[in-house]
């Protein structure tokens, strides 16, 4: 068979009608929907599979990021913990150092920074604690101001 025999054929006309919709700006891609179709054809098992990893990646991202979150607030805790147990101890005039209050001012530091950044976090619980530290700092300024 000839060119000129599918030309003249119907099929010729099937293969210059296909090549127009092609070329014309109208966006029909018959040879690129084939291709696509052959592809997922062929490629149908590892398409499932890449399917099922993205699923599986997005579980474990899901579960990282509440990792993250629970070690966050137990690293909250933490330093709540710490300025609580300093405030314990100015309650029961126990003495303490220039730098035992830099030390627990920087535990308030990073308290208060981590309770701003995350309003769902319960936050209310040192709050007595950390301005009774403040105060016992500022007086203990004034006792010490000049040794």
């Amino acid at each position: 068979m000839t060119l000129k025999d599918i030309f003249l054929s119907g099929s010729g006309a099937l293969v210059v009608i296909l090549m127009l919709i092609q070329i014309t700006p109208i966006k029909v891609d018959p040879f690129g929907a084939l291709a696509r179709w052959i592809g997922r054809a062929l490629n149908g098992d590892v398409l499932k599979k890449l399917d099922k990893m993205e699923s599986a990646q997005a579980e474990t991202r899901e579960r990282l990021d509440e990792h993250i979150r629970i070690d966050n607030e137990r690293n909250a805790d933490t330093h709540r913990v710490q300025i609580l147990r300093f405030n314990r101890e100015l309650l029961q005039e126990a003495p303490h150092t220039q730098e035992d209050f830099i030390e627990a001012l920087s535990e308030i530091d990073f308290y208060e920074h981590y309770c701003k950044s995350h309003p769902e976090y319960e936050n209310n619980r040192a709050v007595l604690a950390i301005e009774n530290i403040k105060r016992a700092y500022m007086e203990w300024l004034e006792k010490h101001e000049g040794t």
